[in-house]
């Protein structure tokens, strides 16, 4: 658990002195350590830290720039972002290892009355479709444990985010129709796309079949 420790302090911390401070030291600092974790890592944990980074750039720079669901404090995304991407990844798959795959959609199942709420109020009708994409995430993607896990993981950081103006998300969604919360309930099915790419992907690349990336 020591490393899941690391990315926390490292993300805590960090989002803290990029919004009161500036993005530049955080971004030297998660850069900096990325680089020195890529060094001591085996050669399947690189080619998942670089497809990491193959994903989380472009994605978040379509949201925020294209989509534009969110907006980040100082504009344009920090280059802290993607590597951070990587830290709440390794971090959510070290959690997920204590989650038996039995019990991920059980963990979900507070989500439920929450998403209701947001519907029934109007102030987060797109939660109800993100719902959907976290519950098939979980009981059809190959890692079922780590989609559970990354949902509570994911909204704890963008609570955390948002709370410090690090980000902003839009309260209409572009294109939809739809509201959200800043930050959405569910926020998290966006990152359990981005790691159902990764281990599809990697696993590819890897020459194994998808379904048996499993804890």
């Amino acid at each position: 658990m020591k490393r899941v420790l690391l990315y926390a302090f490292t993300i805590g911390i960090g989002l803290f002195v990029s919004a009161k401070y500036g993005e530049w030291p955080v971004n030297i600092g998660c850069i900096g350590l990325f680089m020195y974790l890529f060094s001591q890592a085996d050669r399947r944990e690189r080619i998942e830290m670089i497809t990491v980074l193959a994903f989380a750039t472009p994605m978040e720079l379509f949201f925020s720039e294209v989509w534009l669901i969110y907006e980040y404090q100082r504009g344009l995304m920090p280059l802290f972002v993607p590597v951070g991407h990587w830290f709440l990844f390794d971090a959510g798959r070290r959690i997920a290892t204590h989650l038996p795959v039995k019990k991920a959609m059980f963990s979900l199942i507070p989500f439920i009355p929450l998403v209701a709420y947001g519907v029934w109020t109007g102030g987060d009708t797109s939660g109800l479709f993100l719902l959907i994409l976290v519950l098939a995430f979980t009981k059809w993607g190959p890692q079922p444990s780590l989609y559970a896990t990354m949902a509570w993981a994911a909204l704890l950081m963008e609570l955390w985010g948002t709370y410090l103006a690090n980000w902003t998300w839009s309260n209409e969604v572009p294109w939809t129709g739809l509201t959200a919360w800043n930050p959405p309930l569910l926020v998290g099915a966006f990152y359990c796309l981005g790691d159902v790419l990764v281990n599809l992907s990697v696993a590819k690349f890897e020459g194994e079949h998808p379904l048996e990336v499993t804890e």
